[in-house]
């Protein structure tokens, strides 16, 4: 065996005993295990089938905007924005709006269809990973913070995301060129196949509108299975981890072996820099921490949390901006960006998109505190 795979073998291994010992430690092992599978249980049958549902309904509107031209359309229409600002066709801005009203893999249904990939070249097609995630879930995220009787705070979150999504889609789009610069100039779909795809409609053979919004929806349908199936291992496997380490016991301090438990970890870190926090993103209240921590694996676990919040005090009108434009940006992108990278076929830049995302998030979180307190000083 080669010493540098002893190496790695060795390394591994340690952080996995180490990692299992502390929450076998502080959760007991029969715990730990029980939480495991009860966590990646429910999230398999509520969350991962609730996206493969996604998954299925934007794929066929996906596909049927393709057929009949509207794809084209918003091409033509919103060339002038979105290049300047994203180094995107026109035509990504379709899934900006998919994700918005869904959830982040809406993205990668629709870049799975050749006629829509074929705007773009490789880096940008890349890229789609994280403009499509910065809108993820974020109807879902608005329209929450609006029933908890803010309005105009959730407003600033969406321009804070926005500015966010520029910036990881930018920040992608240089790592990927820096590390391929082949990638810069080549195309998603080849001369051969643009050709083919021209030459005639997707379902010439069917003569009626009918027949051809049917199959288009079926077709779409059937890719929003096949992704829905390839982001399982890493909801299951990121989520149920990240979870682990945000959420504790239950309220009588005991664990039981339940789903969604944990050992606190990662707020307890947070708390030690909690100073760092209040600069950027004006927090006043240590609790808030756990927003953005628990955004990174789950979006929807996130909000969950605003209730108890405004129940006990501990967020205003900046926290409801930043938690929106962070929640929005980030929407738990650290369950799904391996899943997504991989069924693009791209798994080794995770780690660049990973890092381009979280610095876009940040952005997005300083960009709304910011733009809070000026409303402030105007108001």
């Amino acid at each position: 065996m080669k010493k540098k795979s002893l190496a790695s073998a060795l390394i591994c291994l340690v952080i996995v005993v180490a990692l299992f010992t502390y929450m076998g430690v502080v959760m007991g092992a029969a715990n730990m295990l029980n939480t495991i599978m009860r966590t990646a249980h429910d999230l398999l049958l509520n969350t991962v089938f609730y996206l493969m549902g996604i998954c299925v309904i934007t794929g066929a509107l996906g596909k049927l905007f393709v057929e009949f031209g509207v794809v084209e359309l918003i091409e033509m229409i919103l060339r002038p924005l979105m290049r300047p600002l994203f180094n995107l066709p026109g035509v990504a801005s379709l899934g900006a709006v998919m994700t918005f009203l869904s959830d982040n893999p809406a993205i990668i249904t629709l870049s799975k269809d050749k006629r829509f990939s074929s705007y773009f070249k490789k880096y940008q097609y890349i890229s789609l990973t994280n403009f499509g995630t910065a809108f993820g879930m974020g109807l879902i995220v608005i329209i929450f913070m609006i029933s908890n009787g803010f309005f105009l705070e959730p407003l600033v979150g969406l321009f804070g995301a926005f500015v966010g999504c520029i910036v990881t889609t930018r920040l992608m789009q240089h790592f990927v060129v820096k590390a391929y610069p082949a990638y810069k100039v080549e195309d998603v779909v080849s001369d051969e196949e643009l050709e083919s795809l021209n030459a005639e409609p997707e379902h010439e053979e069917e003569k009626s509108a009918f027949l051809r919004t049917l199959n288009a929806l079926l077709d779409g349908g059937k890719n929003g299975v096949e992704v829905g199936l390839a982001i399982i291992p890493g909801v299951l496997i990121i989520s149920t981890l990240v979870m682990m380490l945000s959420f504790g016991a239950d309220p009588s301090g005991a664990f039981t072996g339940a789903a969604y438990q944990g050992t606190e970890l990662l707020p307890w870190l947070a708390n030690k820099v909690d100073w760092l926090f209040k600069g950027l993103f004006g927090f006043n209240d240590p609790h808030q921490i756990a927003f953005p921590i628990t955004a990174l694996g789950a979006v929807g676990a996130a909000l969950s949390l605003i209730p108890n919040f405004l129940a006990q005090g501990w967020i205003d009108g900046n926290a409801i901006a930043v938690f929106t434009a962070i929640g929005m940006c980030w929407s738990g992108f650290l369950s799904t960006h391996t899943a997504m990278l991989d069924s693009l076929g791209y798994r080794e830049l995770t780690g660049k998109a990973i890092i381009s995302h979280t610095i876009g998030g940040i952005v997005a979180a300083i960009v709304a505190h910011w733009v809070i307190l000026l409303i402030t000083l105007i108001i």
